[in-house]
C-alpha cells in the first residue's frame, strides 16, 4: 500500500477512536496508538515524533497545572463553597442560576482559559447542582459552551489562540480592537440558544437559603492560588511569554503549601486526577505531524493563498468556516496547528488568521470531541457519574454553535482592521 495512503488511513482510524471510542476505552487510547504506529511502520521518523511532542510542552504544563489546582479546589471543599453563594443567589430559581454559573463561566475562560473552565468550573457547578436540588446537565453544559464561546476575548483564554498565531499574539490592544464585537455576539448569542435548548429543564424550584460554612484554611490557599494564578497569566500574556510554565509552577507551589500544612503524601490527590488527557493530547501532536510529512500542509497553503488572490471576504468565511466544521473531526488543538502552519505557508492577511482563530475557538461547540476543554469537560462529568453521548450533545450543538460562528465571523469581516 502507498505509504502516504496508509498514514493518512491509521491518522483516520485513531481521530474515529477519539470520537466514537469504540469499547469504551479512554480517548488518549486511541490517539497514542495512532501515533506510535505511524512510527512502528517507518511512516514518521522518531525524530519527527519526539520533535512533534516537544511541540506541546507548554500545553502539558499548563493542563498539569491547572489539574492541580482543581482537584485541590475539589478536595478542600471551595468547589462547594462556592456552590452555596450561587444557590442562595439564585433565590430558588434555576434560570436565575443558569445566568450566574454562565457569567462566572465567562469570567473564567477570559482570565483562566476555556481548559480551566472545564477543569475548575465544572465540579463547582455540580456541587451547585446538587446542593439546589435541581438537574445536572443544563448547568453543566453551560460550562462547556462557555469554555469555547469565551475564549477568543482575550489571547490567553485559549491556549489554541497561542499556537495559531505561532506563540506570538497581537499586543492586547489591537487584539481587542480585532475581537471585541466577535466575542461580544458569541458569549451573547450562546447563551440564549443554550438556555432556549435547556428551557424544559429550567422551569421547577430549585433549592435556597443554605447555610453557608465557612471555607476552611486550606481552601483559602486553594483559592488564593487560582486568583495568584489568574493575575500571573495576564502579565505573562502582555509580555508574549508562555503560558504553561508559570501555571504548571503555580499549580505545584499551590500543591505543595496545601500537603505541607496537612502533612499528607501527594499520592492520593495525584491519584484523582485524569492524567490521560496528556497523552492524548501528545498523540494528536503527532498525528499533525505526519499531515506535514506527507505534504498536506503544503498543498492546503497552497489552495489557501490561491482563494485568498481571488476573494479575501469569501476565502477568510470560507476557511473559518471548513477549519470550524474540521475541528470536531480532528479536535481544534491539532486543527489548529494545522491551520496556523497553512496560514503561515501561504503569508496570509490578518482578517483571514483571524477568522481561522474564531472557527478554531468557537467551532468547537458543535460535538463533544471539538476541543481540547470539551473532553476535559467529559472527564470530569464522567467523575461526578454523569455521561453525554456524541449525538445528544450534537443535537444541541447544531442549534447553539452555527448561529454564533456565522455573528462573530461577520462581525470580525465587517469590523475590517
Amino acid at each position: 500500500m502507498n505509504p502516504t495512503f496508509l498514514s493518512w488511513g491509521i491518522a483516520l482510524a485513531a481521530t474515529a477512536g477519539v470520537v466514537l471510542r469504540p469499547f469504551r476505552w479512554p480517548e488518549a487510547i486511541w490517539a497514542v496508538a495512532g501515533a506510535v504506529l505511524l512510527v512502528a511502520l517507518g511512516l514518521l521518523p522518531p525524530g519527527l515524533a519526539l520533535q512533534a511532542l516537544g511541540k506541546g510542552t507548554d500545553v502539558y504544563l499548563f493542563l498539569i497545572g491547572m489539574m492541580l489546582l482543581s482537584e485541590l479546589g475539589r478536595r478542600e471543599g471551595l468547589f462547594d463553597w462556592i456552590a452555596v453563594f450561587a444557590v442562595n443567589h439564585a433565590k430558588g430559581s434555576p434560570r436565575r442560576l443558569f445566568l450566574l454559573v454562565y457569567l462566572v463561566g465567562v469570567a473564567v475562560t477570559t482570565f483562566l482559559s476555556n481548559d480551566a473552565a472545564a477543569v475548575v468550573l465544572t465540579p463547582a457547578v455540580f456541587a451547585a447542582a446538587k446542593k439546589a436540588d435541581t438537574k445536572p446537565l443544563p448547568l453543566l453544559y453551560v460550562c462547556a459552551f462557555i469554555a469555547n464561546a469565551a475564549s477568543f476575548v482575550l489571547p490567553i483564554s485559549n491556549p489554541a489562540n497561542l499556537v495559531l498565531y505561532a506563540n506570538h499574539t497581537p499586543a492586547l490592544g489591537l487584539w481587542m480592537a480585532r475581537f471585541a464585537v466577535p466575542s461580544v455576539l458569541s458569549i451573547v448569542a450562546t447563551f440564549f440558544l443554550l438556555r432556549w435548548t435547556q428551557r424544559g429543564d429550567l422551569q421547577d424550584k430549585c433549592a435556597c437559603g443554605l447555610p453557608v460554612a465557612p471555607l476552611s484554611a486550606n481552601g483559602k490557599v486553594a483559592l488564593a492560588g487560582i486568583g495568584v494564578t489568574a493575575i500571573a497569566l495576564l502579565v505573562v500574556s502582555a509580555f508574549d511569554l508562555q503560558l504553561g510554565l508559570p501555571t504548571a509552577l503555580l499549580g505545584l507551589l499551590t500543591t505543595l503549601a496545601v500537603l505541607v500544612r496537612e502533612r499528607e503524601s501527594p499520592l492520593a490527590l495525584v491519584g484523582g486526577i485524569s492524567w490521560s488527557v496528556l497523552p492524548l493530547v501528545a498523540g494528536l501532536f503527532v498525528l499533525v505531524e505526519m499531515l506535514a510529512h506527507t505534504g498536506v500542509i503544503a498543498q492546503l497553503s497552497r489552495l489557501l493563498a490561491h482563494a485568498t488572490q481571488q476573494s479575501q471576504p469569501a476565502a477568510a468565511a470560507t476557511s473559518g468556516l471548513i477549519v470550524a466544521l474540521g475541528s470536531n473531526a480532528i479536535n481544534n488543538l491539532p486543527a489548529g496547528l494545522i491551520a496556523s502552519a497553512s496560514a503561515l505557508q501561504a503569508h496570509s492577511p490578518e482578517r483571514l488568521i483571524d477568522t481561522l482563530l474564531i472557527g478554531v475557538d468557537l467551532g468547537p461547540n458543535l460535538s463533544i470531541t471539538g476541543s481540547l476543554a470539551t473532553i476535559l469537560w467529559l472527564l470530569s462529568i464522567r467523575r461526578e457519574g454523569e455521561e453525554v453521548g456524541f449525538m445528544q450533545f450534537f443535537r444541541i450543538g447544531t442549534v447553539v454553535m452555527l448561529p454564533a460562528l456565522v455573528l462573530a465571523m461577520g462581525a470580525r469581516l465587517l469590523v475590517g482592521h
